[in-house]
């Protein structure tokens, strides 16, 4: 069974990569490029994990992470940060919100997919 990941970045071609560089992992990908479509995502579908940037107009991805924590629905589904803000201070804002682990911009497709893999407790991809 395909794991499903929601991803959540504000930039189009961020989004766009990052969902290639996870569907070329063996995920199936859920797309939304700003927390109020992320919600509306997450009303529809229960996303074996969220990958959240930090940096979006209106609601940034440390508040929709504490939001997300917030839901009945998806309590203990993993969230990843990924900003490009690599500094100790947001590192913790994003865990003290929640996130299960962060990774600064830019990211490689192997630490990407490993990081991922790890956090859904997969070693190797699921046929």
């Amino acid at each position: 069974m395909k794991k499903h990941i929601l991803v959540v970045d504000d930039e189009i071609g961020a989004l766009t990569l990052i969902g290639i560089m996870l569907e070329r992992g063996g995920f199936g990908v859920l797309k939304a490029k700003d927390a109020r479509q992320a919600l509306g995502v997450l009303d529809q579908n229960a996303p074996d994990m969220i990958i959240l940037d930090v940096m979006m107009p209106g609601m940034d991805g440390i508040e929709l992470c504490k939001v997300i924590r917030g839901r009945q629905d998806v309590p203990q589904t993993p969230i990843l940060i990924l900003s490009a803000r690599g500094d100790a201070e947001s590192i913790m804002r994003g865990i003290e919100a929640g996130a299960n682990d962060y990774l600064p911009k830019p990211i490689l497709h192997h630490d990407l997919v490993a990081k991922v893999r790890n956090m859904l407790g997969q070693n190797t991809p699921e046929a």
